[in-house]
């Protein structure tokens, strides 16, 4: 079965989209100085227009230049996956050929969320655009935004297709995930979907963390994907304990909220979120505050 030539690992971090905070537009040179500041960090790849990108608020039009313009911004120097994933089949075909064109290293497909779909749906759903668009593809399930749950006998299912090349697994459910990593084919990558339990998915096996966490700690994630892929379970859980409180202030409020709240502290971004989005409450940015400050990020 022919798999991604590079299989990518480690920490991957879910890249948020920076927004000018009166006209609310793509903030493009504070985005390019994200993907700049992330390679100088080390992280090992980028998600752009994921769930923390705003994929849910951004146009079809700006969903694609978004991702254009980190694919052309970081220009080889990192693997770019991009966002793709639709509840329409149709949008998300469109997306993932977009992607491709644009050069992009890989496509992160969500579920389809809001309408529901059977198991023998899902797999139709995937199936169609990795038969469609020759671009290796990562499942994306996240069954608490979305109300569906690919199972994990449909993702060995879905294994089989052959550029389909792994999942990000974001039930934060480690019994899942050893069944999957024991059960997918090699060279069906696994990734957290979850921060908190991240550490343990790859020492038991798993790829790496496409990570929220990692938009405001860069260099911390990746040395703890690093160590945990190499096996060291001391080092790995020792980073995770400075990280936990952290991992826990990234969901206060719903993603990417706080994230991006904590880069605006951090003079990272501008504070453009849009709507139905809010900007962090003011009863929850002392505790992101706290926790910035207690690794030293502000």
């Amino acid at each position: 079965m022919k798999r991604q030539q590079t299989l990518i690992t480690g920490s991957i971090v879910a890249l948020v989209t920076p927004l000018l905070p009166t006209s609310n537009d793509v903030d493009w040179d504070g985005l390019k100085r994200l993907v700049d500041w992330h390679i100088e960090a080390g992280t090992d790849a980028i998600v752009a227009v994921g769930t923390s990108g705003e994929s849910s608020t951004l146009s079809m039009d700006e969903h694609k230049q978004v991702i254009k313009a980190v694919v052309d911004h970081s220009a080889g120097r990192i693997p770019i996956i991009a966002g793709t994933g639709a509840n329409s089949t149709h949008e998300a075909l469109e997306l993932t050929s977009q992607a491709k064109e644009a050069g992009a290293d890989a496509c992160l497909l969500v579920t389809p969320y809001y309408n529901k779909p059977t198991q023998e749906g899902l797999f139709q759903h995937f199936k169609t655009i990795a038969d469609s668009v020759d671009i290796p593809q990562i499942l994306y399930n996240v069954p608490g935004r979305t109300a569906c749950d690919l199972l994990p006998e449909t993702v060995l299912r879905l294994a089989e297709v052959e550029n389909i090349v792994g999942i990000k697994e974001a039930t934060g459910d480690l019994d899942r995930a050893r069944q999957l990593i024991d059960s997918c084919p090699q060279g069906f990558a696994i990734y957290s979907g979850d921060d908190m339990t991240a550490a343990e998915l790859i020492l038991m096996g798993g790829h790496g963390d496409i990570s929220v966490t990692a938009n405001v700690a860069p260099e911390l994630m990746a040395q703890l994907c690093r160590v945990a892929l190499e096996g060291d379970a001391e080092q790995a859980r020792t980073l995770n304990a400075r990280l936990d409180a952290l991992h826990n202030a990234m969901f206060v409020e719903s993603n990417p909220i706080p994230v991006k709240w904590a880069l605006l502290e951090m003079g990272r971004i501008p504070a453009g979120i849009r709507l139905p989005l809010t900007v962090l409450s003011a009863e929850q940015q002392p505790v992101v505050r706290a926790e910035l400050q207690k690794l030293g990020l502000v």
